[in-house]
């Protein structure tokens, strides 16, 4: 579970449930988007591990709501309408690395860059160090930066907008399934 100001809250769930995409067999993760307790968005979002230890992205059904009205923008599958798989997270980062996380040309072309390794943060949760930290951007929103922070065996700890805003988005609670 995210928090960020304004009272926004994220529930992301690594669901049992799989997708077949491109002939590849994706984990389902949920993301449900809330603000002082109404429906934003509610996304799944479809991950797949290769042999080496990347872990790909392969799209998602996006549902943002705005005045109770439904939107499916956003949304995007990997081999449909030229859209194309990117990878969320490389199995070995190095500071340097840059990478396509997905590509849904005029729609998701978010990109990432690994730019630190071994940093410290203290979120709600806990404090971490060793963090992996990136550089995410999208040409479709080039006056926007955030860095997210990634610790071993969690995940996602902490994003920060470092360009085109001030929100900090924090850990503030996990489970782990096992």
């Amino acid at each position: 579970v995210y928090e960020a100001g304004g009272g926004e809250r994220n529930e992301v769930v690594v669901t049992s449930q799989t997708r077949e995409v491109m002939g590849i067999t994706a984990t389902v993760v949920t993301d449900t988007e809330t603000r002082d307790g109404e429906l934003v968005e509610q996304t799944a979002d479809w991950f797949a591990q290769d042999r080496d230890g990347n872990v790909w992205y392969l799209g998602e059904d996006t549902k943002a709501f705005e005045n109770g009205q439904p939107s499916a923008a956003g949304s995007w599958e990997a081999g449909v309408d030229g859209a194309l798989p990117g990878i969320i997270m490389k199995a070995d980062p190095q500071v340097g690395d840059a990478y396509r996380q997905e590509f849904y040309r005029g729609e998701a072309e978010d990109m990432g860059k690994v730019v630190r390794v071994g940093d410290a943060e203290t979120v709600p949760f806990r404090s971490f160090e060793g963090l992996l930290v990136t550089q995410d951007w999208s040409p479709l929103e080039p006056d926007v930066v955030e860095e997210k922070f990634y610790a071993k065996g969690v995940g996602l700890i902490l994003e920060t907008t470092v360009r085109g805003g001030s929100e900090r988005n924090e850990l503030v609670s996990y489970q782990s399934g096992g």
